[in-house]
């Protein structure tokens, strides 16, 4: 049986290892001989054994070559299977370095979306940081309802006008907290919204004024000249730095109303004194960038403000001697009482007089008044007599130190009435001096404004910084700041292409947008485009405004001289491409640098590009030093930077001292105009400087 077992027991290879046929058959045929096992052809046993003897015998050498046949043949048996095998196990091998192919494929595609998930992110989290003012501006508007359904309780009998001064007081001083607590009580009825308000008695410390402007003009909504931007931009600029602010304005056919939230008419009339009789009017109320505004609709009177215009009718004084009635009456019945009642222009001066003779013992002791001007060539003369449509005493008013004109004394000065009757006058300009404009600018008004000096506070312009920024402008190809320029020079190949010019970074660009061309010198322009253009200067001009009548032929001959391949001229004011001109341009060629309407000055600064004169020589350019304690912080920067620098020399500054010029621009670029700044202080020192009079 030791025999047996060692010749059955074939030796055992590791697996894949390859079998050597040779050395096998060596060790079987050293054996001299194999046991061999016989059985007996006789019955098995119940067990399946064999029941007969085993019988063993040795086999003759002639035998081995039978068993050795048989023996290869059992060799060559597992040499297929393991062949059979080794090519499974190739086969296994490739399917494993698929898998980790896909595998590593699969890790990549898994770290790309992760990167795009986190890019995502970023880009939410971005948007979310810029939405915040208009999240802030939601809860301003939360503020401006509340204040609009006081109204309607007042004018609807609910409240008396002494409760409704309290909750206007409360709405006022507690601002932030106030509109998160009371959000959605604004869709309460009037029971469920007075209990709440009520509820919250306990009033916070005042963090701001109550300012309210009765006004003619207010972007978008009745936009027509440099007053609506002003209106809206500065409002918004207060009520972010925590005060209130309200706007009451006729109600023109021709409004805009699709830009106010809300609109909706009040139940309730209120009347109005005017040529001897009390008139009924519509109230309607509604919120414009988070400003509640108030509009007066006359009911007898309605032709009034029935035309498709604001300005430029006969009946103007009738008109907005009217409007400024109204809204005094409207504020008595409402029960407000601002700190601060702020008028604008002729077109509401009439309220200076107004409010002290005839309104000021009615709840108004602690408001005061504060006159704008956009400045003093539109004053609105008139014969005294027509004082009395309002209520007026003419004879009161026509003296020297009151309405009486200067020049024509048989007629009384609305606009001078708006100064002499205020506790302050702001007058908007960026560049003038406090002493100019007194001595110079005051267009028959000087003695008066002399007189009245100390009221006299000079504001600049300013522009919306939410959409006039470079690192944050949806209009720009690719954004840019101070601290990376890479985006304007995209700006500028963007510019070349859009208006077909030839390309280059290297070309210099100067931007011109006129909101008209009646204060430019044409022939001094047509001399600046000759000299530059033979330097490879690129010009784009864009006028913005209707010419009046006899101006759009000299404007066509001026197109006509100036043809160039480096000159392109586009005929209408474009709001999107006006953000790709300033930001493509390296220079801003600019007839003055007072520019209320369209800001341009100023917005070129913010977006690197320099504000060069036109009129170098004239004196609209040489007064930055006149008075400098008065001047603007943009009239004194300016005065620094390129007030004195020709258009010749800005080109050479850029192609011969690069890094200096690029210097300035960053400087410049870091500076705020925006009604944020200067403009909104200077209001709020004279907001404080009125209320401790």
């Amino acid at each position: 049986m030791e025999i047996l077992t060692t010749a059955a027991s074939v030796p055992r290879f590791p697996l894949f290892h390859k079998i050597s046929k040779t050395s096998h058959q060596l060790s079987l045929s050293s054996r001299p001989h194999l046991l061999r096992c016989s059985r007996d052809n006789g019955q098995s046993n119940k067990n399946g054994l064999s029941s007969a003897p085993v019988q063993t015998e040795l086999e003759s050498p002639n035998d081995v070559d039978v068993h050795q046949s048989h023996l290869k043949s059992i060799d060559k048996e597992k040499e297929g299977k393991h062949n059979d095998i080794w090519g499974l196990f190739k086969e296994a091998q490739q399917n494993i370095l698929f898998l980790n192919k896909q595998r590593l494929l699969a890790m990549e595609e898994l770290e790309r979306v992760k990167n795009e998930r986190d890019s995502l992110l970023d880009r939410v989290e971005q948007l979310e940081v810029k939405k915040q003012p208009n999240v802030r501006r939601d809860k301003l508007s939360i503020s401006s309802e509340l204040l609009l359904r006081i109204d309607s309780l007042v004018l609807n009998g609910v409240i008396g006008s002494a409760e409704a001064s309290d909750l206007r007081r409360l709405v006022v001083d507690s601002r932030g907290s106030l509109s998160d607590d009371l959000y959605d009580n604004v869709f309460k009825n009037d029971a469920e919204l007075l209990a709440e308000l009520r509820h919250f008695s306990k009033k916070s410390k005042k963090n701001g004024f109550h300012i309210i402007h009765i006004c003619t003009e207010m972007s978008p909504v009745a936009s027509v000249g440099c007053l609506a931007s002003y209106i809206t931009g500065l409002s918004c600029a207060l009520q972010r730095k925590g005060n209130l602010v309200e706007v009451i304005l006729p109600k023109y056919a021709c409004l805009n109303l699709d830009e106010v939230q809300g609109l909706q008419e009040v139940e309730a009339e209120f009347y109005s004194y005017f040529n001897g009789q009390l008139h009924g009017n519509r109230i309607w109320t509604g919120v414009v960038y988070g400003i509640a505004v108030t509009f007066i609709q006359p009911i007898y009177y309605s032709s009034l403000f029935s035309q498709d215009r604001v300005y430029g009718y006969s009946n103007d004084f009738e008109r907005f001697t009217y409007f400024s009635r109204a809204s005094l009456d409207y504020l008595v019945k409402s029960g407000k009482r601002p700190d601060v009642l702020h008028i604008h222009n002729w077109q509401t001066s009439i309220v200076g007089p107004l409010f002290w003779d005839v309104f000021v013992n009615q709840g108004f002791e602690g408001t005061r008044l504060l006159l704008t001007c956009e400045g003093f060539d539109s004053q609105c003369l008139e014969q005294p007599e027509k004082l009395a449509l309002c209520g007026l005493d003419p004879s009161r008013l026509l003296r020297p130190d009151r309405l009486q004109d200067s020049n024509k004394p048989h007629l009384v000065n609305i606009l001078k009435g708006g100064v002499v009757y205020s506790n302050k006058v702001i007058v908007m300009s960026s560049a003038q001096s406090k002493g100019r404009i007194i001595n110079e600018l005051g267009h028959g008004l000087e003695l008066t404004l002399a007189i009245h000096k100390d009221k006299l506070v000079i504001a600049p312009h300013g522009f919306d910084k939410s959409t006039w920024d470079p690192s944050c402008d949806n209009f720009l190809p690719q954004s840019y700041s101070a601290h990376d320029m890479t985006g304007k020079s995209v700006c500028k190949l963007s510019l070349q292409r859009h208006l077909d010019l030839p390309e280059g970074a290297s070309e210099i660009i100067v931007g011109c947008i006129y909101s008209d061309t009646l204060n430019v010198d044409l022939e001094k322009l047509k001399t600046l485009v000759w000299m530059a253009s033979r330097r490879k200067v690129q010009f784009i001009f864009m006028v913005g405004s209707i010419q009046s009548p006899g101006t759009t032929r000299p404007l066509e001959l001026f197109k006509e001289e100036v043809k160039d391949e480096n000159v392109r001229f586009i005929d209408e004011y474009d709001e999107v491409l006006s953000h790709l001109i300033i930001s493509g341009s390296d220079i801003m060629l600019c007839p003055s640098f007072d520019d209320p309407l369209l800001q341009v000055p100023l917005k070129a600064i913010k977006y690197g590009t320099a504000p060069v004169p036109v009129h170098l020589t004239e004196s609209r350019f040489r007064h930055f030093g006149d008075d400098n304690i008065d001047n603007t912080k943009f009239s004194q920067y300016i005065n620094s930077t390129f007030a004195d620098m020709p258009l010749g020399q800005a080109i050479d500054e850029i192609k011969n001292n690069p890094s200096e010029w690029n210097r300035r621009i960053i400087d410049g670029m870091g500076k705020d105009f925006s009604w944020d700044s200067e403009c909104a202080d200077v209001h709020v020192e004279a907001y404080t400087a009125v209320k401790q009079l």
